[in-house]
Parts: C-alpha cells; sequence; structure tokens
C-alpha cells in the first residue's frame, strides 16, 4: 500500500476533478502490475495496473489507495474490470465516499466471490485526497490559505509595497502548492493593487493549471488586468451585480456568479466554499490580503495556513499579515496547531492548523 500511495502522488498536478489514486497488484512476493490514474477521462489505477499485469493478475491480490468505482462515469467501473482479471483480493486504503460509490465497489467485489479488506494507511490515502473527500463528504473544498511575511508578522509596507518578502526558494515552492490546487481564490483589492496571474510556473513537473477566482462584491474587475486579458478565464463573485458590469465583463470573457452577501457587505465566504464545490474543486489555495486571509481563519473556513517567514523586520507602520478583528483579550486567541516546519532556501515555512486544528 506504501507503493500505490507513491504511486498516487505521481497524479499530484493533474488529476482533478477525479481523486489522486494508485494501484499495486501482487503474487506472492512478486508485483506483478502498477499503475495510478493521470487525468480524467483516462484509465483509472486498477486498469493501468491490469494492463501491465496482463493474464498474471489471475489469482493476485490488488492494493488500491482509495475503493474501486462500480458506476459508469467518463471510464467503466474498475471494481468489474477486476472481477474479470480474476483478483482474488483487494485491499483498499480507504472507502470512497463518493455517492456514486460509496461502499459499492468494495459490496460487488465481495459478492463476486472477491475477498476484500479496507483501512490500510487510510491516514496518509486521506491526506493525498483530502479536498476530494471533503466535497464528496460535506460539499465542500480543502481550503489551503498562503502567506509571506517578515519575522515581525508583516505582509507589505505601509505604501502596499511587498515585493519580494521572501525568497525564490519559496516563491518556487508557492508555485508547486499552486500547481496541485484546483483553484486560486483572491479579493479585488489584491487584483487592483498587484494584478496578479494567479498560474503556477517554474514547476518540473506536468501541470494543470487551477481555475480562478475573484471575490468582487461590487465588480470592479478591471477588463484590463491579466486575469481577464492571459486567456486563463476568470470567475468573479459578487454580491451586488449590476447589468452593464456584468455585461461588459462577460464580454471580456469573465464568468459573474452572482452570491448572497455576507457581513459588510462582502460576498459570503461560506457560499462562495460551496459554489467552489459545486464547480468540482477539491483544493482551494486563497492568496490575498490580510482582510479575505484573516476572514477565512477568523470564520473557521481555513484547513491550512501556510507561512513563509523571511529573515528580515518591517516595522510596526508595515500591514500585519491577517486582519482579526475583536481580539481583545487573551481568551480571544485562535489556537493554531504547527503541523510542520522546514527551511525553503533562506526563508522559514510553516505549515498551520488553524483552531487548534479541531
Amino acid at each position: 500500500m506504501a507503493r500505490a500511495l507513491r504511486l498516487a502522488r505521481r497524479g499530484l498536478y493533474t488529476t482533478d476533478p477525479n481523486p489522486r489514486v494508485g494501484c499495486v497488484l501482487v503474487r506472492g512476493n512478486d508485483l506483478i502490475g502498477q499503475g495510478w490514474h493521470r487525468r480524467a477521462g483516462e484509465p483509472h489505477a486498477e486498469i493501468n495496473a491490469l494492463a501491465a499485469a496482463g493474464d498474471a493478475a489471475r489469482g493476485a491480490t490488488a492494493y488500491v489507495t482509495l475503493e474501486p468505482c462500480a458506476h459508469h462515469g467518463r471510464t467503466p467501473p474498475c471494481a468489474d474490470a477486476l472481477v474479470a482479471a480474476g483478483v482474488s483480493r483487494v485491499v483498499a486504503a480507504v472507502e470512497d465516499p463518493n455517492p456514486a460509490v460509496a461502499g459499492g465497489g468494495l459490496a460487488r467485489l465481495s459478492d463476486a466471490g472477491v475477498a476484500t479488506a479496507a483501512g490500510v494507511l487510510a491516514e496518509e490515502a486521506n491526506a493525498i485526497n483530502a479536498g476530494f473527500l471533503r466535497r464528496m463528504r460535506e460539499g465542500m473544498p480543502w481550503v489551503r490559505v498562503k502567506l509571506a511575511a517578515s519575522l515581525d508578522g508583516r505582509t507589505a509596507m505601509a505604501s502596499g509595497e511587498s515585493r519580494w518578502i521572501t525568497g525564490a526558494a519559496a516563491r518556487r515552492d508557492v508555485h508547486r502548492l499552486r500547481a496541485r490546487s484546483s483553484a486560486m481564490l483572491t479579493g479585488i483589492g489584491t487584483v487592483l493593487h498587484d494584478d496578479p496571474q494567479l498560474t503556477a510556473r517554474d514547476v518540473d513537473a506536468e501541470v494543470r493549471q487551477p481555475r480562478r477566482y475573484v471575490l468582487d462584491p461590487r465588480l470592479r474587475l478591471p477588463e484590463s488586468a491579466r486575469l481577464v486579458t492571459d486567456g486563463g478565464g476568470v470567475t468573479a463573485f459578487c454580491s451586488w451585480p449590476d447589468d452593464a458590469r456584468v455585461q461588459a465583463l462577460e464580454r471580456a470573457g469573465v464568468t459573474v456568479q452572482p452570491l448572497p452577501p455576507g457581513p459588510q457587505g462582502r460576498v459570503a465566504l461560506p457560499a462562495v466554499l460551496a459554489a467552489l464545490a459545486r464547480d468540482e474543486i477539491n483544493e482551494v489555495m486563497v492568496e490575498a490580503g490580510p482582510t479575505l486571509s484573516g476572514a477565512m481563519v477568523a470564520e473557521g473556513l481555513a484547513d491550512e495556513v501556510i507561512v513563509y517567514l523571511a529573515p528580515h523586520l518591517m516595522g510596526d507602520a508595515a500591514r500585519p499579515l491577517l486582519a482579526l478583528p475583536g481580539l481583545e483579550r487573551m481568551a480571544d486567541r485562535l489556537a493554531v496547531r504547527v503541523t510542520d516546519t522546514r527551511q525553503v532556501g533562506e526563508d522559514l515555512r510553516l505549515v498551520l492548523a488553524p483552531n487548534g486544528g479541531d
């Protein structure tokens, strides 16, 4: 199963909206076939492993990181293919919560006389597909908030100048995070100030570009913004649609999606995340200013916060890491659990689970 998980990671940047899945076929002590899912519409991991094994698959054990599918989607059911190949046992790391599967794959195998088991290295398998599993179980994507700051927790000078806080190695690491994300989400303030592209670049692997979304309550997105003109497509979530602006942006190629207003006239963030899930977004990476990033954390919507700390100081006049109004007493503090720390070039990367990871 550990080998199957390594195979699944090969699809880290390409499988969306499908899960990342690996499969290993073993007979006795011999590995006779292996495969992984590369992208939606192409053969699943089990099919690739069976093709590699050929007739040797008969009587083998299949180790697969996610329960084999039992329904017709873009491809035929993998459970039927495993039965037809004559495997004797299938071990899944986790059951698939997709309502179209949800135990049906293992049940179909069992009904055909194939021995089944689940739960082997489940924690590791869940981590690879945290977004897909969250979307299937809860109708919400996995939310990753990325921040870059000085050691004194500042993200920009008082003037707004922020390039570059971190070094080249950290910026390359950010592009790898973008590449594994289904979507990038930012706020209109960041677009107006920085004119970002929010694409994955400088990644030494095959990459499927993330989809891009902007929270833009009053549709201030300029038609000249790089998000609009670079041809990659962008969706603007708004809460106060103006017919003239909607028409102008749609003529420029922008998808405009009205959503219910939240506090202070902003777009309601739970509605945003639900809309992303309906768009088959598994993992969304938030790259925004302190207001949107802070709101994601304060409302308990951020699953991960990744902070790159640069070895310099920017002073108390510079802009803060997060806007978290209403924290006045020590009892008001938001608990954070550090799940990973590592050096990335000259910078320190912290991976945090907000609210103590509850």
